[in-house]
Formats: structure tokens, sequence, C-alpha cells
């Protein structure tokens, strides 16, 4: 962790600190880690709850229902990927994950296995504290209820139903389970079909960062092609703009 990096590269102005309230698990098993980070939440005015391990972590989940978990990869016991499997199996909660510097394979299998977002040691404790406050902005945001009616209407692609209200996707007429980021990734391509749009302009208009590893949008890319596609590897709605990034392509 390093407190001196607090000019780094950070989400837009939009996502400034926030004057609301969420509720965050910290899981680290590094007693300095935890009370680092949840002395910069807590000058936010978030109500912060630590845990050491991944099984104290589940337990304080299901007790306490957190607005979003910031987890550490490496921890005693269960590890940072099985916990956050087995949230992902309940829940759309978002969850942050902690890897070490340099360790691709792990950011990018935290990614695979539902994190929203990842942060490499060592890191800000301000640029994780953003990250945090930009998440639980969108996560909000999403679950308003007073929208434009056109935010809200349905998306319709031949047998893939998509309603932005309702938070539901659905094909062939049966439930698809998406994240928070998949969800979000899904409509905008669906609400700009035919558009070609890289990378960085999905982290911007999707995860809503100037900055971030394009590994990001690669996985739930990916992830959403094995959930919405018939042939993954030959995917026919989210297709591939090489040398651009991607598009969605509507079926009817």
């Amino acid at each position: 962790m390093d407190q001196r990096q607090d000019t780094s590269a950070r989400p837009n102005p939009d996502d400034s600190p926030a004057h609301a309230s969420w509720c965050v698990l910290v899981v680290d098993d590094d007693v300095t880690v935890r009370d680092v980070v949840r002395r910069y939440l807590e000058r936010e005015g978030q109500r912060v709850l630590l845990a050491g391990d991944g099984e104290t972590a589940l337990a304080i989940i299901a007790e306490e229902s957190p607005d979003l978990v910031v987890l550490d990869l490496m921890l005693p016991g269960a590890d940072g990927i099985e916990v956050c499997t087995r949230i992902r199996r309940a829940s759309t909660l978002p969850v942050i994950m902690l890897t070490a510097l340099g360790e691709e394979h792990d950011r990018v299998l935290g990614l695979e296995v539902g994190a929203d977002d990842y942060v490499t040691k060592p890191f800000s404790p301000r640029e994780l504290t953003l990250r945090v406050l930009s998440v639980l902005r969108r996560t909000e945001a999403a679950r308003a209820t007073h929208r434009p009616p056109d935010v809200d209407r349905p998306l319709v692609d031949g047998d893939l139903a998509v309603d932005p209200a309702a938070r539901r996707a659905e094909l062939a007429g049966r439930e698809i389970a998406l994240t928070i980021r998949e969800f979000d990734l899904l409509v905008f391509l669906m609400r700009n079909p035919s558009t070609a749009f890289t990378r960085t302009q999905l982290l911007e208009r999707v995860w809503g960062w100037n900055f971030g590893d394009h590994s990001t949008v690669t996985v739930h890319v990916r992830r959403l092609r094995e959930k919405i596609e018939p042939l993954p590897t030959k995917p026919a709605r989210i297709v591939t703009v090489w040398g651009v990034g991607y598009r969605y392509e509507p079926r009817e």
C-alpha cells in the first residue's frame, strides 16, 4: 500500500467523494491495510466493517448485508477467489478485488469470477476510496426509481429481453444471472447498436473511469458472451471490431 500516490490517475470528477452513507466491508488479513482503508472511507462518511479472513467475511455479509466488499485475493482459509465465487452464487453485491502488483492472471481470474473492479497492491488509499465511491454511485443510480422514461425502456433483440428498470435480463424466456457491470455493459451496447466502441470508451461510458486496464472490459465482454451467445467463441451479438473494440449487432 502506498499512501503517497494520491496524485495518480483516478475516476472522473463526477465521481468525487460522496455525501451519501453506505456500508463497506473491507476484507484483508493485514491489520494495517484494514485500518488505513477504514480511516479513509470513514472520512467520506461511510460505515465500515472489517474481516481478516474469508469465512468471517461471508458471515458478516449474510448478517449485515453491506453495500460493497473490498476483498483481498490472498486470505487465510477461503481465499478471495472462493469468497467472490460464493458471493456471486447468491447476489450481485459489488466486489472490488485487491491483487498483487504484476499478477495479471490473478486480476483476470478475479474479474472472471465476478469482481466488479480490482486495485493492485501497493495502492493509494485515496484512489481505492474513489473507486469504491464510484462503484457505489453507479450501483445506486442503477437502482434509482426516478429516471427518464427512455432510460427504463425495455430492450428486446430476438430471444434476448432486457428490462433496465427491473434490472432483469432473459434469454429465451429464462433469466440470466448478470453482475452489475455485466448488466450495465449489455444495456449500453444494446442502446447503441451497430456502433463500434473502443475499450477506453467503454471504460469511460460504462465504468465511469478515464483510466484503467483494458482487460477489465475484455473479461466482462467474454463473460457476457458466455451468457447470451449461442456460440461464445463465434459471437453474433457482441462482435469484435479488430483494431477498435466491440460492436453490438442486433439479431433482428
